[in-house]
């Protein structure tokens, strides 16, 4: 079974200077930093399958994380 396409990301420049920030921040908690970097590769259009793979974790714990940021998303 295969869905459709993925929904795109759409991040705004604040929210992407955010996730920006807490990536690089050396006291950030590691899963806020995880959460943050999924979300900008998810932006830069990469799969959610080569993200989960990356970064170790499951391609559903992806899509959760990167819902509120997709078009369409209310």
């Amino acid at each position: 079974m295969t869905g459709g396409p993925a929904a795109v990301v759409i991040l705004s420049e604040r929210d992407k200077n955010f996730l920006d920030s807490h990536v690089r921040k050396y006291k950030a908690p590691r899963s806020l930093s995880d959460r943050c970097l999924m979300i900008l590769l998810c932006a830069q259009g990469l799969h959610i399958n080569y993200v989960a793979e990356r970064l170790s974790i499951h391609e559903h714990t992806v899509g959760k994380w990167r819902r509120p940021f997709c078009s369409g998303w209310y």
